[in-house]
């Protein structure tokens, strides 16, 4: 049934100003450059939330090592822990990602994060603007702060932030299992 579902946006909402009131907590010194250099024009960075041995350095999502704790960032956020919670599945890497203003990242495909491939990554926007520009497979794709959206990113895809604020992601990585499919069966809150 989900073959070949590029978004979905599932019926979990979160309140955007207590995203943001934990963002504000961060230090610029919580923030590491994204590894793929090639990738990216600008400032594309991030903060690990859970990482391989819960390394606040570490933003690498392996796809072959399970080994993913709570870095001790996480432990300074209730609100992203209370978010993370109302996920009951197994969570991966998950991390906070950046891309500055005036910064692009370019098109390209994340190695099997789609559900079929029994992955899954998560968006849930924290700050957005409307001159950022997110494209899957072509489209264009409009998210808002605390909405909550399954991107498959073996597609395609690239982000162009035009705006004069950055854009800040909760990105989650996770496993599919029965209730991620049964998330997938549910419709959308709007």
């Amino acid at each position: 049934m989900m073959a070949a579902t590029t978004t979905l946006r599932l019926p979990l909402t979160f309140d955007a100003a207590s995203l943001q009131a934990d963002f504000a907590g961060l230090t610029e010194q919580d923030w590491v450059p994204h590894f793929n250099r090639a990738y990216y024009e600008g400032d594309w960075s991030a903060v690990p939330l859970r990482s391989i041995g819960g390394r606040s350095d570490h933003i690498y999502s392996d796809p072959v090592r399970r080994d993913f704790e709570s870095t001790e960032i996480l432990r300074r956020c209730p609100y992203f822990q209370e978010v993370l919670a109302a996920f009951p599945c197994p969570l991966l890497a998950v991390r906070l990602l950046r891309l500055k203003s005036g910064s692009r990242i370019r098109e390209h495909t994340d190695l099997n994060l789609g559900y079929e491939d029994g992955e899954i990554r998560i968006h849930v926007p924290i700050h957005t603007n409307p001159l950022v520009e997110f494209c899957l497979a072509g489209e264009r794709l409009i998210l808002g702060e605390g909405e909550c959206w399954y991107i498959n990113t073996s597609l395609p895809h690239r982000v162009v932030n035009g705006g004069a604020a950055d854009r800040i992601h909760l990105v989650i990585d996770c496993v599919v299992d029965d209730w991620v499919r049964g998330m997938f069966e549910v419709p959308a809150q709007r």
